[in-house]
């Protein structure tokens, strides 16, 4: 592979205009499909099979209704002391709901009324239903959006709390780039200004990223034309091709800057550091996308589109990063080895000065690792403390589908008033099936009705509605606690329980579904494949690391590594969204569940990462082990080659997902977080600490492997090794004819092992 790399690396170099122009064409080919095939996103949480979903759709064929329009309300709260059925706050009402029903796009606006179930017991709050003539998964027209405000804000100013709300107030705004998400770049931008020190060189990763986040975002816009995608996916997609496309590019530009310095042709020099570290990189995006896609194997559709969304932005990424990368570094030249700002520039000779000086004392990275060490029986101690400290949050994890919605907008408010003046179980109601014989299921329903009434947890049932065929019954249960609160769980959970009794006894068939069942059920199923998957990911971790590293301690050591780190990262998620520790610095508002898809990510995308950080890292202490050098300095000079890129990746990783903590909605500050958390243990806990740490408890018995197993497994050459060793004796892969001037590139290649990678 690191042949075949690097001779597409000196390609992409010599050609570069026509490889630009083809990533260009392709850019501009996916804008034209996205502006002519994007539609609006559609949440979705069914997953089929489940009880609740199989219900809900009987109950759409037995009660058919309205489905096709976009529906919404105006929820009212009169003064106290008021109600809204009298006097001006009764005339508000009425004046309001007359005006709502004239804005263009409105089909029909109805009044609050206790017969309907709208106006609640106090006679203060009540729920004003719109239908809108837009189709249901279609946005809500500007024009009718603000007419509809405008009256609201009439009311208002008349005396009453007025609020838009409901699904089409609901709909969520995808903002690709924010202000937070635009300062997670400028980040990621000084920490790449003072590692390559040159602002021209750092601009590079940002840029190539940019680019491929925007063919991979705009590809799967134009794929909402065919798959139903909410927004999430997209912004999923953005935050990890962002994160890995710069750190992805960070690897190789390191790797090439480090040779030219060294003297190698700059041609010469992309092509190997394209076979070299562009070969970890197309490992380091492999276990990404294959832990990605593993989310498929669960058999949850918007799991799945969510993860080969995301999947697909990464190849994206690693495309980009041995194609076009190479050809933009052939603009650069011979100028990647310069440094460009001044202070940065003054530092570099510094550090050539004393790279000449061969009484010169070990880097920092050697340092470190030479000190865990020393003390790697305290350093283990201490590092296993801290993460099982952090993980123990993690044993009161509970999961939901709630609190996407930012508590800022009138939606927000408008559920609020809702939540106080009918109770919070009203947006959760479970609506019950009774299907039988005509004779046999109004009796039925009237049974069951009487048995859920004395259940802990109902607070009502509504009257029992039949359909037109007469075989089949709904009745209404309104708990008394929230949606998202385990009391409504037990709701739903006993009157599953209870039904057996009543189907026995009248011969019918009784479910019970509602958006609050659904969202139980798709909950329990996420809770039931958690550890399927899990085991999946971890199963493919130690195969591919045995693989890689020719040892089983090793992929031993970093799959448990993961585990801790995992575990640690979902106790802080738990700490902050769940407790609400350090929530009001990080602008959440509310606490509440997890969301339920977010340990699945969690674990796929940190999976990937963590297996990243892990090959570049132990990958060279390999390679100096297997050049003759004891355990103990092979780790410590491996770790020192690869430290200062590893640590900058990880900054970047930490920088870009910590950015999207201050985006509006919930979800995707709770992801932003968790990865951000994530990454931040992983490497600098896990990877840089523990790693080290065990590889000197372990010695020689780190790289053990069973003689059959030697035998039987491939060589991957994932860093290029036999390349490098071709190149520095003469004998590498199609050697161009150009040579650095006063420079030897045998040299340049050995001084550029350790460049970029690990």
């Amino acid at each position: 592979m690191s042949t075949l790399l690097y001779r597409l690396g000196r390609f992409a170099y010599r050609r570069k205009w026509s490889v630009i122009g083809v990533w260009s064409v392709l850019l501009l080919a996916m804008i034209a499909a996205a502006l002519g095939l994007m539609k609006p996103f559609t949440p979705s949480t069914a997953i089929p099979g489940t009880e609740a979903q199989r219900t809900l759709d009987i109950v759409r064929v037995e009660f058919p209704g309205d489905e096709s329009h976009l529906t919404g309300s105006i929820v009212f709260r009169a003064p106290r002391g008021e109600t809204l059925t009298t006097g001006d706050a009764a005339r508000v009402v009425r004046r309001t709901v007359s005006a709502t029903a004239d804005v263009p796009g409105v089909r029909s606006a109805t009044a609050p009324a206790a017969a309907a179930g709208t106006l609640s017991a106090d006679g203060r709050t009540g729920i004003a239903t719109l239908t809108f003539t837009t189709e249901k998964d279609a946005a809500l027209p500007e024009a009718t959006e603000r007419g509809i405000e405008r009256i609201a804000a009439e009311a208002r100013r008349s005396g009453l709390t007025a609020e838009a709300g409901g699904d089409a107030f609901s709909k969520a705004e995808v903002k690709v780039m924010g202000p937070g998400e635009a300062v997670g770049v400028l980040i990621a931008l000084g920490v790449l200004v003072v590692v390559f020190r040159s602002l021209r060189a750092a601009l590079i990763p940002i840029a190539t990223a940019l680019v491929g986040v925007a063919v991979g975002v705009l590809g799967l816009l134009s794929l909402t034309s065919v798959v139903t995608m909410d927004s999430t996916s997209v912004i999923l997609a953005v935050m990890l091709g962002l994160a890995v496309g710069i750190d992805y590019a960070l690897f190789i530009v390191s790797r090439h800057q480090t040779q030219v310095r060294a003297g190698m042709d700059p041609e010469e020099s992309t092509g190997l550091a394209t076979g070299t570290a562009g070969g970890a990189v197309v490992f380091a995006g492999a276990t990404v996308v294959i832990a990605l896609a593993a989310l498929s194997v669960v058999n949850i559709p918007f799991l799945t589109v969510m993860g080969l969304g995301a999947a697909a932005t990464v190849v994206v990424s690693v495309l980009i990063a041995v194609t076009l990368l190479p050809a933009v570094l052939g603009l650069m030249g011979h100028t990647i080895a310069n440094s460009t700002v001044p202070v940065l520039r003054r530092a570099t000779e510094r550090a050539e000065r004393r790279a000449a000086d061969p009484a010169r004392r070990p880097d920092a990275g050697r340092r470190w690792a030479a000190m865990v060490a020393r003390r790697r029986w305290t350093v283990l101690v201490l590092s296993l403390l801290g993460l099982g400290i952090l993980a123990v949050p993690a044993a009161d994890l509970r999961l939901g589908l709630g609190g996407t919605q930012d508590s800022g907008t009138s939606a927000a408010r408008a559920q609020q008033l809702v939540d106080d003046g009918f109770g919070p179980g009203h947006s959760g109601t479970l609506v019950v099936l009774v299907r039988g014989d005509r004779p046999a299921v109004v009796p039925a329903a009237e049974r069951m009705a009487d048995v859920v009434r004395d259940l802990p947890g109902v607070a009502s049932v509504s009257p029992a509605v039949l359909a037109e065929s007469g075989g089949a019954v709904l009745l209404g249960v309104t708990p008394a606690s929230g949606p998202e609160t385990e009391a409504t769980k037990r709701v739903l959970a006993e009157i599953r329980h209870a039904r057996g009794s009543v189907e026995e006894r009248t011969g019918t068939a009784i479910d019970v579904t509602g958006t609050t069942a659904v969202n139980i059920d798709v909950v329990n199923k996420l809770s039931a494949a958690l550890p399927v998957y899990c085991l999946l990911v971890m199963g493919l971790a130690l195969v591919l690391l045995i693989v890689v590293f020719r040892s089983l301690a090793v992929p031993l050591k970093a799959a448990l590594g993961f585990l801790l780190s995992l575990g640690a990262s979902l106790g802080s998620l738990v700490a902050v969204f769940q407790w609400g520790w350090l929530s009001g610095p990080l602008g959440i508002e509310e606490t509440g569940p997890v969301l339920s898809f977010l340990p699945m990510l969690l674990v796929g995308i940190l999976f990937g990462l963590a297996m990243d950080y892990e090959v570049f890292l132990v990958s060279r202490m390999r390679e100096e082990y297997t050049h003759g050098r004891p355990p103990l300095e092979a780790m410590v000079r491996g770790f020192g080659h690869g430290a200062k890129v590893v640590t900058a990746a990880a900054l970047i990783m930490i920088a870009v997902f910590g950015s999207f903590v201050f985006a509006e909605m919930r979800v995707i500050k709770g992801m932003g977080f968790a990865l951000g958390i994530g990454v931040l243990l992983d490497a600098f806990v896990v990877r840089m600490t523990l790693v080290p740490a065990v590889m000197a408890i372990l010695g020689r018995g780190a790289w053990w492997l069973p003689r059959f197993l030697r035998r039987a497994l491939p060589d991957m050459d994932i860093e290029g090794e036999r390349l490098v060793s071709g190149l520095t004796s003469g004998s590498g892969p199609d050697r161009g004819p150009r040579q650095a001037a006063g420079g030897d590139p045998r040299a340049a290649a050995k001084a550029g092992s350790g460049a970029g990678r690990s």
